[in-house]
């Protein structure tokens, strides 16, 4: 008897997902829908960490977590997928995410890609899939995959958190203004909240990830007219519920992106390649490389800085009062500044041009 991808023979896969069927507005031609679905996941923070554990459990068929950056004690306090032993083993977050994810639904073709999204790379990353997912915590990397969805006529779903209070709205381009008809540029910095400032509450997290969840597996699925049309803000402290009425604002703004199909960002004319990163006194410096580097070699040149440490996945050393957090890809997460330009020196010190 033939053995299932469930790994019970003769088991129907559509099995697992009773519960999830028997709800009407999704049945059984709803679930083979989200089994064939594909989505990217972009980031494996806060909201990206519930996100993926949602579509895993749900059956989406296949889901590729893309992430820069490495699990530290203070992210379990909500990233839900991560625990101490992913601390103490030094494992980037989209790794460890796959790990755990593969041990709840082995039915999910599950694809980790430890890399900084960028304007190089974010084609690549969502050209064969179904829909975006933000799990990002910067406009940036938002206005990025705006770009690309709006360019590839890909649904994205916009989601953020500061606090207690959190963000959501569902993108479908040509049919829903974009995130750039809504606010056309990023506040500069230090005119918001960070997480840094304002801190972030593991149960706000969730709400938002879960609203940004079920609008997905309503597109994956088809069920269009149950979307979500409006830009819904909550606070989950002061239980207040805003709903901003977007729908009106297609075509009536003078957009760059979805009206001139202007795609500043990913064409590289706005945005940077050394981002400050939120709450972490860290500022991450990008230099991609065309071949991985040697942790070998790179450990034996920096022997003099003291202890280096590494696995494949990342390198770690101390100098200068920083502690340096290499990926294979060239970009070092720097720990101790948040001065730009601080960061790029020290990165040249240690590691080249």
């Amino acid at each position: 008897m033939a053995e299932n991808v469930n790994g019970a023979a003769g088991t129907d896969p559509i099995e697992r997902y009773s519960r999830q069927v028997r709800f009407p507005q999704l049945g059984e031609e709803g679930q083979r829908k989200l089994m064939a679905s594909r989505v990217t996941i972009c980031g494996c923070g806060a909201l990206g960490t519930v996100l993926a554990n949602h579509l895993v459990r749900a059956g989406v068929g296949f889901v590729r977590i893309v992430d820069r950056d490495f699990i530290e004690t203070h992210n379990l306090q909500r990233q839900v997928l991560f625990d101490e032993r992913d601390v103490s083993d030094n494992l980037p977050k989209a790794e460890a995410a796959a790990r755990k994810l593969r041990n709840i639904n082995s039915a999910v073709t599950i694809e980790p890609v430890v890399t900084d999204i960028d304007h190089t790379n974010i084609i690549e990353l969502t050209r064969d899939v179904d829909l975006i997912l933000d799990g990002t915590d910067n406009f940036e990397t938002r206005y990025l995959i705006n770009d690309a969805a709006v360019k590839q006529n890909l649904p994205w779903i916009f989601g953020g958190v500061i606090g207690s209070e959190g963000q959501t709205m569902t993108i479908r381009p040509g049919i829903t203004p974009c995130v750039r008809c809504v606010v056309e540029s990023a506040p500069p910095p230090g005119m918001t909240a960070t997480c840094e400032t304002a801190g972030v509450l593991g149960p706000a997290v969730a709400v938002i990830a879960s609203f940004e969840a079920v609008e997905a597996i309503k597109l994956l699925t088809g069920a269009y007219d149950a979307l979500n049309k409006e830009m819904i803000t909550i606070d989950i402290w002061d239980w207040t519920f805003r709903r901003l009425k977007i729908a009106s604002l297609l075509g009536k703004v003078d957009c760059p992106c979805c009206k001139h199909r202007k795609f500043e960002w990913l064409e590289g004319d706005l945005g940077s390649r050394t981002t400050t990163l939120c709450g972490r006194n860290s500022v991450q410096v990008a230099h991609r490389r065309s071949q991985p580097l040697d942790f070998a070699d790179l450990a034996a040149q920096l022997a003099t800085a003291g202890e280096v440490r590494h696995n494949a996945f990342m390198l770690r050393f101390s100098a200068d009062g920083h502690e340096f957090t290499v990926f294979p890809d060239g970009r070092a997460i720097i720990k101790g500044t948040n001065d730009v330009a601080k960061a790029r020196v020290l990165y040249s010190r240690y590691l080249g041009n």
